[in-house]
């Protein structure tokens, strides 16, 4: 039925590089010419509110589709089977809450940061100083996973096995990606985004094709090779692969799915785009758009992972430098030859460029707007200084991802991705629906809310098996945990939503003037 696998020693570096190094230097010039203007806080953190729903919504897609999306589900899929693809659904739906809840709200309420709308009707120095510090941790999680899973992506794709030169190209990829936010701000990296994510769905769109040709664009004949080629026979297509298998409970499963679903709507990199569009309904427009691609992106990993399943065995994929992360690059080889082995390394490091690129314009704008212009400054700075104080905040930024990514190469840091989700639903999103919906919430609960949130997450992680007590752990000599569930979601969520209520019900009363003209301006727009 298909010809018989090439094997992984074919991929060549210098193609891989080659078209690489092209996406680079088209990015790099559209960045360019993307920042004629970027001298007030306004271009720099929103783009000027420039951008349409439409072109909004595939950035919002290219930010939030990493490399966890693109190569953790697909390898998840070809090992675990329908588990795997559970992933796909819990991101998915997590925009729902976005549509519903957050988006127009958010874009009539604020104007470049989360602080801007949690502190509107409270004390502004302490709850912006809790907005910018949950933000920042957010942010470094999200970025070290990035810049560490470049790393092993590096080893696949490149063939470089040493310490030093995958440290190497760790700080290439932070250096590029601080280029791209301070040349460009906001404007740039929108538009790196959304270059990626149309190379990024393209790409899986057309290896889905060359895939299902294979199979006589049969679905049915796919799944029946990927069982029949894999450890796990029939129950590939069934529940329970990774879920309820020995190590991993059912409720681990729960608790991932919480933190991913009510994460989302509250990761700061995604709420900072809704204020690049210039009103509300193009805010609703930009979550419509940003779903519509991803469900393309997610369809097409389903295929490629039970693809990946049936054409490569699983003792190679596992066996690879990068693990399950190394199936889709092993897919494209088999499939394509060393050409699309190139494409998708392309697209892997592109994926690592523009989400790490977003995650740092978020922590400078959080840094720069929220603590030194309204806590330092007290809300009296110079916009050219404060974009000044951005742009600083930027390289020392990326100067500690590429620090935390050269420390954390080779290390168990799949839990990175997850513990952001579970920091910003327990941090952010239950302080955010508390100040837009909740008349008696106040600073009290804001503060209670997020830092007992942002506490419990990070407690309960490190007295979890992700940490020690594990084979897979990262301290796997040593046992020191406590708590059973892999991701603290199930709890921390709760729990931090019970502080914020606490803390409102203990607090002063808040304004009430405030209160009226934050519900008139969060409903209709008026002054934002």
């Amino acid at each position: 039925m298909t010809a018989p696998a090439a094997p992984a020693g074919e991929s060549d570096p210098v193609v891989n590089i080659v078209v690489f190094a092209l996406f680079v230097a088209i990015t790099l010039y559209v960045v360019y010419r993307a920042s004629s203007r970027t001298s007030s806080t306004s271009d720099y953190y929103a783009a000027g509110s420039a951008f349409t729903g439409r072109q909004n919504g595939i950035a919002l897609s290219g930010d939030f589709l990493s490399a966890a999306s693109f190569l953790g589900i697909a390898g998840a899929i070809a090992i675990h089977g329908y588990d795997g693809f559970l992933y796909s659904i819990g991101f998915l739906v997590a925009w729902l809450v976005d549509l519903l809840l957050i988006a127009e709200l958010l874009r009539n309420t604020g104007r470049f940061t989360l602080g801007d709308v949690l502190s509107f009707r409270m004390r502004q120095r302490p709850v912006r100083a809790a907005a910018a510090t949950s933000t920042l941790v957010i942010s470094l999680f999200y970025m070290l996973a990035q810049m560490a899973g470049a790393g092993g992506l590096i080893a696949l794709l490149l063939d470089i096995d040493s310490g030093f030169g995958q440290a190497l190209v760790i700080g290439v990829v932070g250096v590029v990606m601080v280029l791209y936010v301070l040349v460009g701000g906001m404007k740039g990296t929108t538009w790196v985004q959304i270059i990626k994510a149309a190379v990024l769905i393209l790409t899986v769109a057309l290896m889905t094709v060359f895939l299902f040709g294979k199979f006589g664009f049969s679905f049915s004949d796919l799944l029946d090779s990927a069982a029949a080629n894999s450890p796990m026979g029939d129950r590939l297509l069934e529940p329970g692969g990774l879920y309820g298998a020995t190590g991993t409970s059912k409720l681990d499963f729960v608790s991932l799915s919480v933190a991913l679903i009510l994460g989302a709507a509250a990761l700061p990199h995604v709420l900072m785009r809704f204020y690049t569009v210039p009103n509300s309904k193009e805010a609703r427009r930009s979550v419509v758009w940003a779903t519509a691609c991803m469900l393309v992106f997610y369809l097409c990993t389903l295929v490629l992972g039970f693809g990946a399943a049936a054409l490569v065995d699983a003792d190679e994929i596992l066996g690879s430098p990068g693990g399950e992360n190394s199936a889709a690059p092993l897919l494209a080889l088999h499939i394509g030859g060393t050409l699309l082995l190139g494409v998708v390394a392309a697209v892997a490091f592109a994926t690592i460029l523009a989400v790490v690129a977003g995650l740092t314009i978020t922590a400078s704008a959080s840094f720069a707007h929220d603590v030194y212009a309204n806590i330092f400054k007290r809300g009296k700075a110079e916009p050219a200084q404060e974009v000044r104080v951005a742009r600083l905040t930027a390289v020392v930024v990326g100067a500690l991802a590429i620090a935390g990514g050269i420390l954390a190469n080779g290390q168990n840091v799949a839990f990175l991705v997850a513990l952001a989700f579970a920091v910003a639903a327990s941090a952010n999103l239950s302080t955010l629906l508390y100040s837009l919906f909740w008349k008696r919430f106040n600073t009290t609960g804001t503060l209670w809310a997020i830092y007992g949130g942002l506490g419990a997450c990070l407690v309960l992680v490190v007295f979890s098996p992700v940490v020690s007590g594990a084979p897979d752990s990262l301290f796997p000599q040593a046992d020191f945990s406590w708590f059973p569930l892999r991701n603290p979601g199930l709890v921390s969520i709760p729990f931090s939503f019970l502080c914020g209520f606490a803390g409102a019900l203990l607090g002063s009363k808040p304004d009430p003037r405030k209160q009226a003209e934050m519900e008139v301006r969060s409903l209709t727009g008026i002054g934002s």
